[in-house]
């Protein structure tokens, strides 16, 4: 390995450990005696390397003994591994990524190059891929709802569908946003799924060829009633001039009630999910932002919001796909009293992450930095927002097009108005 390479490494590594821990990942393989084999030698159980000069001198004083079995390791590999050469620049990335699983932390990761390229264009409102919406927090990756003419409706995927293997590939045990990133890729290549669906015997082989899908973050209608409905589907760089645009049409024909709908919303930049918050509460808190050295930072509500008339009575739809960034605003307007929350218990993510990218090109560490609380400083990590009214929507609901979760915020908005 050249010494331009090593810097880099070093560079990237050690970049990391300012941040956590170090450690491998999972490793298999298996123990052979020394001996008894054609073409080898017995010997003695060697003394591990001693690492280069170069190598102790890049690296900082104060982690040079830490660093010695890393090292050791590295030539290990370099000078035993059977399929010489080596990918340095694969085994440098793959060091970040087990640095990364060992803080045991499931939304602490390394992205690589291409995944990252991925995570932030779907925050832009465009990405490549199949164009469905998806549930991450079940066994196997499933579809939540196809997006209308996407290659996901046009090849017959289904809500309730669950992705049982990607091209080919077993995805038992493997995390479903893991899954959703293998889904993901570039336009007019072809993805295989195998999927598992209620009903049917056998499993179910689908060929998807991906295209640029473009949706929006946030947009609006008005229902009968004057029911005015928002949706936003993401917290990313769109979404505020598309909220304002459409609030600000939708409060031009003076609605009597309001239905924000967050269902199946990941989250996103935390910034915005103050300023979407703030269009809907005059004042107070959004949320608080708690760090590891206990101190906190304190978000307020960003005056100026244009539904924020409490003689307006307002609703959050939310269920298990809603987490993040979507439990920040309807925790925040759950807290104060602004809205109430109709569906099932949301994800329950309440931790904050940075995505810093690497030198390079070589991708990006996404970093929990802080939790956050809700105005009332209530967690809900691992637990999620409770709604008042609990309202479920069953596969059987989405295969005929049935909303009951929004037939049941209708019902509710008009109790409140006395129709």
């Amino acid at each position: 390995m050249n010494k331009t390479l090593k810097t880099i490494f070093l560079i990237l590594i050690v970049s990391a450990i300012a941040l956590g821990s170090f450690a491998g990942g999972f490793v298999t393989g298996h123990l052979v005696p020394l001996g008894n084999l054609p073409g080898f030698q017995e010997q003695a159980a060697l003394a591990p390397p001693t690492p280069s000069s170069q190598q102790q001198t890049a690296t900082p004083q104060e982690l040079q003994t830490l660093f010695v079995p890393f090292w050791e390791a590295w030539t290990l590999v370099h000078e035993n591994y059977v399929d010489q050469p080596v990918d340095d620049v694969a085994l440098m990335r793959g060091a970040i990524k087990g640095l990364m699983e060992a803080l045991g932390d499931e939304h602490s990761s390394y992205m690589n190059p291409e995944d990252y390229k991925q995570a932030n264009a779907s925050l832009d409102g465009e990405y490549e891929g199949i164009g469905a919406y998806v549930d991450t927090t079940t066994k196997y990756l499933t579809i939540t709802s196809p997006m209308p003419g996407s290659p996901a409706e046009r090849a017959g995927l289904r809500p309730g569908d669950q992705i049982v293997a990607i091209d080919g590939v077993d995805m038992t045990g493997i995390d479903a946003e893991v899954a959703r990133l293998k889904v993901i890729g570039p336009a007019n290549t072809v993805v295989h799924l195998t999927v598992l669906r209620e009903g049917e015997s056998e499993l179910l082989e689908f060929a998807v060829t991906r295209q640029k899908i473009t949706i929006k973050s946030a947009t609006g209608k008005m229902l009968e009633n004057d029911i005015a409905y928002v949706q936003v589907t993401t917290f990313g760089s769109k979404t505020m001039p598309e909220l304002l645009a459409a609030l600000t049409e939708l409060m031009a024909q003076n609605p009597k009630g309001i239905i924000l709908d967050l269902r199946n919303n990941g989250g996103g930049f935390l910034q915005t999910s103050v300023e979407v918050t703030s269009q809907f509460l005059a004042e107070g808190v959004v949320l608080y932002e708690k760090y590891g050295d206990d101190t906190h930072t304190t978000y307020d509500v960003i005056p100026g919001g244009l539904a924020t008339d409490t003689n307006i009575p307002m609703l959050v739809l939310i269920n298990e796909g809603s987490a993040s960034a979507s439990e920040i605003v309807a925790g925040a307007l759950q807290d104060t009293g602004r809205a109430k929350l109709v569906g099932v218990v949301s994800y329950g993510k309440g931790s904050v992450q940075n995505w810093i990218p690497l030198s390079g090109e070589n991708g990006a560490v996404r970093i929990t930095i802080a939790k956050w609380l809700t105005p009332n400083e209530h967690t809900i990590h691992k637990i999620g927002l409770t709604p008042e009214y609990i309202v479920e929507m069953t596969d059987e609901d989405r295969l005929a097009n049935l909303d009951p979760q929004l037939d049941r915020a209708v019902e509710v908005l008009l109790e409140m108005i006395g129709k």
